[in-house]
C-alpha cells in the first residue's frame, strides 16, 4: 500500500526533531560562560531562549541559545557590549572560535555551538543588538507564552508546522531568520480554526511570500519588528526559493486533495531537497 503524503511528512517531521539528549552537550557549556561573564561583567540572570527552548529546534542545524542579562548601564553602540562579550569568552576558551554574529556571540565549541545574546534589561524586556543597526527590545518570554498558548490550542500542530518550515529553510540553504519563520507560522495558526497539514504548510509559506518577507510586527504588541533577513539581496534570494516552494507545497496539497499520494510525496521531495 503507497504511503501517504501525511505520514511521510510525518516521518520528515520526526527524523529532525532533536532528542532530550542531543543538546545536552551544549547546554552544558552554559555554567562556565555564566560564570565567566559574571566574574567580569557582572550578570543578572542567564536563560535558554530559542527555538530549543521553544520546542521548534531542527536537529543538526539548531544551536542552544542563551540570552545574558548584562549589569551595568548600557553602552551607546552594541559593538562594544558584544566585542566586551567575544573578549571576556574568547580569554575563557582560547581554544575556541568565538565570534560576533549579531545579536550574538557564538562560541564553536568542539562538541556544539553555543549563542550567547548580550542583553540589558529594560522596564520591561530586554534590550539587544539589532542585527541591523542600533539596539532593539526583545520580549522572550513573552514571545515563547505566544507560541505556546497557540500551539496548545492546535493540540501541539503549531510548534510541528513551524519545524516543518525550518527544515525546508535549512535543506534549502533559504536565508531568512529562524525567529521570523515560527513568529509567521504562529501567527498563521493564531488565525485557524482548525489544522490540517499539508494546507496549513502551503498556507504559511504563501502568506509568508505575500507579504514580501516584510518585517512583521511584534504579534504579542510588546516590542520591535521582525526582519526576516540581513540585506535586500538575501530577502531577494528567499523570496525566489520561497516562490519555488509555494508551488511545491501546493502541488503536494492538491494531489492530496486527489488522493495521489504518490506524486503528493513527489512534490513534498522536491520541497524538501529528499
Amino acid at each position: 500500500m503507497t504511503q501517504s503524503a501525511r505520514a511521510w511528512l510525518d516521518e520528515l517531521t520526526s527524523l529532525y526533531t532533536p532528542t532530550s539528549t542531543q543538546f545536552d552537550s551544549a547546554r552544558g557549556h552554559r555554567a562556565a560562560i555564566e560564570a565567566r561573564l559574571d566574574l567580569y561583567l557582572g550578570v543578572h540572570e542567564m536563560f535558554e531562549i530559542g527555538s530549543l527552548k521553544h520546542g521548534t529546534g531542527v536537529w543538526r542545524h539548531s544551536d542552544a541559545d542563551f540570552l545574558v542579562s548584562m549589569k551595568g548601564a548600557r553602552p551607546e553602540s552594541p559593538w562594544t557590549m558584544l566585542n566586551k562579550v567575544k573578549e571576556t569568552l574568547q580569554a575563557r576558551f582560547p581554544s575556541t572560535t568565538v565570534v560576533v554574529r549579531r545579536p550574538a556571540v557564538v562560541c564553536r565549541f568542539a562538541d556544539a555551538d553555543v549563542e550567547v545574546v548580550p542583553a540589558y534589561p529594560g522596564v520591561t524586556g530586554y534590550w539587544i543588538a539589532d542585527p541591523t543597526d542600533g539596539w532593539m527590545k526583545t520580549y522572550p518570554k513573552d514571545h515563547n507564552r505566544y507560541v505556546t498558548d497557540i500551539n496548545n490550542k492546535h493540540g501541539g500542530a503549531v510548534k510541528k508546522l513551524a519545524r516543518q518550515v525550518k527544515v525546508w529553510k535549512y535543506l534549502r540553504n533559504v536565508p531568512v531568520s529562524s525567529c521570523y519563520v515560527e513568529m509567521r507560522t504562529a501567527k498563521h495558526m493564531d488565525g485557524e480554526n482548525g489544522y490540517s497539514p499539508l494546507w496549513d504548510l502551503y498556507l504559511s509559506l504563501k502568506k509568508m511570500h505575500e507579504a514580501e518577507l516584510a518585517a512583521m510586527n511584534d504579534p504579542t504588541g510588546l516590542g520591535s519588528r521582525f526582519g526576516a533577513c540581513s540585506s535586500e539581496s538575501t530577502r531577494l534570494d528567499a523570496m525566489s526559493k520561497l516562490a519555488t516552494a509555494v508551488t511545491r507545497s501546493r502541488r503536494a496539497k492538491d494531489y492530496d486533495q486527489d488522493g495521489d499520494n504518490e506524486r503528493s510525496i513527489e512534490q513534498l521531495k522536491l520541497l524538501f531537497n529528499q
